[in-house]
């Protein structure tokens, strides 16, 4: 039976929380996060209503899981920032924040 030694660092930018939850912000803090998602709701309301319900929806979901102190519901949030990807114009200001949202998220 052999045994692993790592002996490098192991800084990162994580959070180690209780009970055993990992959570890994890829160097955005939920705050900045809920920030970006508050202005993706405001900048699509404007360029293309249709598609300020999915982001609202996306805040809503960041605004929720940091009240409750749990972990977002990536599979939700990962759909519905597809489905504003998809229906934003290329190089529009909504496509860049709903992709460093997702950045963000470490999605």
């Amino acid at each position: 039976m052999s045994t692993y030694n790592f002996h490098g660092s192991i800084s990162g930018q994580s959070n180690f929380g209780d009970h055993g939850r990992i959570e890994v912000h890829h160097g955005q803090s939920p705050a900045e996060a809920l920030r970006l998602a508050g202005e993706l709701v405001r900048r699509l309301r404007a360029e293309s209503p249709g598609l300020a319900e999915p982001a609202d929806l996306v805040r809503g979901e960041l605004a929720r899981a940091d009240a409750e102190g749990r972990s977002v519901d990536r599979g939700r949030v990962r759909q519905w920032l597809e489905l504003i990807t998809t229906g934003v114009a290329a190089g529009s200001g909504s496509l860049a924040l709903a992709q460093d949202l997702g950045r963000a998220l470490g999605m």
